[in-house]
């Protein structure tokens, strides 16, 4: 991904800073400055930022770390102004262990507080007022920072549990209507409730917080987002590459040039192309390479085409080409049979697929 901070990994998965972070770290200077601060007093509220975010990058390893147990991979950790974001592989088709994998990041939050409170003198605290607290909290000093983050996990907590799909409570939701309901209704109805409290969040944004509409938009664009993926993969249930592949191919070869790949794509629908080489396949030369050295027709194919590629067999399950498209980022794969090439298929074939079956004849 473009514009990202790479700080490692932790258990093999990649642990990354979006550049729209910085916006946050913005936001809480100009508090700072706001209420009379200096350079010393930013500097400590963007620590104990970062501090906070080290908390929530342990909720996602929560998530991951459970998917694991059930054999599915997360490839990298995300941290953005509004939170972080597993990439997981693939949620659990199965009720108990999305359920478990959802409640996963919340309970470490849960565990950071309860070790917290052995270090926290609570009786200290019972008698103060909410805006004598909150003056204690503003102090620099290592039991403010301490009760801080106690607070600040708590209230992880009961904001990720917020039944809004695709939050961890949403997908508890969905979890447990799936029991009843199947996969496909529960997230119809979690998805529908998410984005009316996306709704409720964005007008609450308007006049509280600004954060709380990019919350808003967050889980208006997931919970849609993820209704139609479970839709379309319902859909897809039973069907095979077979039923879907594209058979009429134009064929190009390594010693082609970028000026025959320039016609090809002119003279039909097709905008990438697999290139065989003596019977074999060499390679796919995609639109986004022909794009990038239009300008260039004398160059010969082989310079530009990608041979690291991935192929599907005629009789494997469609919504796995789905999985690999979501997950390695490929979107145009040859299909073999018997070895043999015998047609190709990327999303737009699968779209194409999705719209006749949902649409049939009566």
């Amino acid at each position: 991904m473009k514009g990202v901070l790479h700080l490692g990994k932790i258990a093999g998965i990649k642990i990354e800073i979006h550049w729209t972070f910085s916006f946050l770290l913005i936001w809480v200077v100009f508090l700072d400055i706001q209420k009379g601060g200096n350079l010393n007093s930013s500097l400590l509220n963007i620590l104990i930022i970062l501090i906070l975010f080290f908390c929530v990058v342990l909720h996602e390893l929560g998530h991951a770390l459970t998917a694991k147990r059930f054999g599915i991979g997360t490839k990298k950790i995300t941290l953005l102004p509004i939170g972080g974001v597993a990439l997981l592989e693939k949620m659990p088709e199965k009720p108990g262990q999305e359920l478990l994998v959802a409640l996963a990041g919340p309970a470490v939050n849960v565990l950071i507080a309860i070790l917290l409170s052995f270090f926290i003198p609570f009786q200290n605290y019972f008698g103060m007022d909410p805006a004598g607290l909150e003056d204690f909290l503003n102090t620099s000093g290592f039991q403010s920072l301490l009760l801080f983050l106690f607070i600040a996990n708590i209230m992880l907590v009961v904001f990720n549990m917020i039944p809004a799909f695709p939050m961890d409570g949403g997908r508890v939701l969905r979890a447990l209507l799936a029991f009843k309901l199947g996969r496909v209704k529960a997230t119809e109805i979690a998805s529908g409730l998410g984005q009316i409290l996306a709704v409720l969040f964005f007008m609450l944004g308007i006049f509280l917080n600004p954060f709380l509409i990019l919350i808003a938009l967050f889980i208006f664009v997931g919970a849609y987002g993820e209704n139609q993926m479970v839709k379309n993969q319902s859909i897809l249930e039973g069907h095979i590459v077979k039923e879907a592949m594209l058979t009429k191919l134009t064929i190009l070869h390594p010693h082609s040039t970028m000026e025959e790949a320039i016609n090809a794509v002119l003279a039909s629908t097709e905008k990438d192309f697999v290139v065989m080489d003596n019977n074999n396949i060499a390679g796919v030369l995609y639109n986004k390479d022909i794009i990038k050295n239009a300008h260039k027709p004398k160059l010969k194919i082989r310079d530009v085409m990608q041979t690291d590629i991935q192929t599907v067999e005629i009789s494997q399950a469609i919504t796995s080409v789905l999985e690999s498209i979501r997950n390695d980022r490929s979107t145009f794969f040859p299909v073999l049979s018997n070895n043999e090439l015998v047609g190709a298929i990327d999303m737009t074939n699968i779209s194409e697929f999705i719209v006749f079956k949902s649409n049939p004849y009566k």
